[in-house]
Order: C-alpha cells, then structure tokens, then sequence
C-alpha cells in the first residue's frame, strides 16, 4: 500500500515521518515547495508539484492542512485524480459539513473519505503516538488502518462521516477547560511564593494530574510559549465549536470565555505561541 501526505506543517512533519519509517510513504506535496523538497529528499519519497500529481501515484492520501476551505481546495483536487477504490484520510480539524462535503465529492469519483482529526500536539505527532478519532466507513478504516497505526497510538471509529470532526469539538472544548484551570492554577500558586517545579511535580501525580500540566507547566511558568498547539488554531477550532454548540442548541460558556480569551491574546500578537500562553493573563502582575 502506497501513502501520500498532503500538508507538511508543525504537525504534519512528524506524522508524515513515522509513515516513511512504516515503509509506507511515497510521495509528498506541501504548498511551500522547499518543505516537501527538504523533506522528500530526507525520506527518499517523490516530492509531487501538484495534489492530482500526488493522487495518481499512491493508494491513500493523507491530509493535514489547518481550515475548511483549505480541505476542500485538496479534495477538490484529489478528487480529478485519484484512482476509484482509493480513500482519502484527512486529519485537520474543521465543520462535520466539510467532512461531509469531502465525502460526498469523493463518493462521485468511487472512492472513500475518512474524516479522522488527531489528538496528542506535536509530541504526539513525532512519536506516533497520537489519539485518532475516524468518522467514515468499517472497511475504509479496516484497509488504511496499517498507516494509520504508524502516527497513532489509538484509532477508534466514531460512526459515519463527520462522527470523527464531531467527537474532536469534545476534545477542543476539553481541552480549553483544562488550559483555563492549569494556567489559574498555576498563576495562584506563584502568586502564594511556591516553588513552582516543585507543584507541577507533586500535583502531576495526584487525581489533578493531566497531560498539560505535566508537559507545559514547567515552561508557561518560564514565560516560555513555543508551540505545541497555537493560539491561532484552537481559537479556529472552538469558533467551530460554537457554531455546532448553537446549532444544537447547548449553552457553552467555557468555549465563550476562552474564545475571548484568545481574542486578546491574538490582539497582542501571541496567536502563534502555544495556547499555554493564557497563562500571561492570569499570572500575578
């Protein structure tokens, strides 16, 4: 089986590596040219000037690119090229509409579209370790799951397609909720004078104990934000988050805060640092 990687961005790099190492990997395409050249030339897989290029060499293409109209501009394209029988895996996170948009114009070209967006940030990205939510068809996930299984650590299917852009929005909003208690909680515990390694240590093995806390509190707490997971995009993702939440018709006041949270973030040019950066606001003045 031959793979095809479309997006070769902070978490794209790293998966599209581990599909190389799978012995799976055959071509690349990256907007920016010089990345899937650099890359290409890294791993020893072809670097393809267009997506329909990329379409016509493999069996499955992966996407990773960072918005709805981005997604659809790739299926679009892979859509006049690929070969009937061949599946499309896209692991952005973006609307269960684009996800069913995607699905429906490669339906019309007779090949499968899985909509399978990640959890695990960049970490999870370069050790293969990554969470993997798949919203799509049994057997479509049944033929790719060997690639799939070369970037993530867990890949369950959530139902038809869009269940897969569905159950990331839960993760997004967890996610906000846990940025919003790590970075309050670690700005009351500076501001008690605590050592503060010393409470991301101790806490990290209590029942308060969680992922972010443990990778991120030893540097937010350093004034260091490098991403990780940008400002930028979860705010994108929760914009996605409210517009489903409306929709359905549930309140939610946590994505609402954090959503303004973020505003100022961005609004002071920290849009592109880890979203562990709310903790500038919080942190004692």
């Amino acid at each position: 089986m031959k793979a095809g990687f479309i997006g070769l961005g902070a978490m794209g790099m790293g998966m599209a590596r581990n599909v190389a190492k799978a012995g799976l990997l055959a071509a690349v395409y990256n907007r920016s040219e010089h990345k899937a050249r650099q890359l290409a030339t890294e791993l020893g897989v072809v670097a393809s000037d267009t997506p329909e290029q990329l379409a016509e060499q493999v069996d499955v293409v992966l996407i990773c690119v960072s918005a709805d109209q981005d997604v659809l501009e790739m299926v679009n394209a892979v859509a006049a090229a690929i070969k009937p029988g061949g599946i499309v895996v896209d692991m952005s996170t973006v609307s269960i509409e684009t996800a069913r948009k995607a699905a429906a114009m490669l339906a019309e070209k007779r090949a499968a579209f899985l909509d399978a967006p990640v959890s695990g940030g960049v970490e999870g990205a370069d050790k293969g370790t990554l969470a993997m939510m798949v919203g799509g068809e049994e057997q479509a996930l049944a033929t790719v799951r060997p690639v799939l299984e070369s970037m993530a650590a867990r890949i369950i299917r959530m139902g038809p397609a869009g269940s897969g852009q569905a159950t990331k929005a839960v993760n997004q909003i967890m996610a906000a909720g846990i940025n919003q208690a790590v970075t309050e909680a670690l700005a009351f515990g500076q501001a008690q004078g605590l050592e503060m390694d010393k409470v991301v240590e101790v806490v990290s093995g209590g029942a308060a104990g969680n992922w972010f806390l443990q990778h991120r509190g030893p540097t937010m707490t350093r004034d260091i934000f490098k991403p990780g997971f940008k400002v930028a995009l979860h705010h994108k993702d929760l914009t996605i988050c409210r517009q489903m939440a409306e929709q359905s018709g549930v309140d939610s006041p946590l994505t609402e805060m954090t959503l303004a949270d973020y505003e100022k973030l961005m609004a002071a040019d920290h849009g592109d640092e880890d979203i562990s950066a709310l903790y500038r606001l919080k942190r004692p003045k």
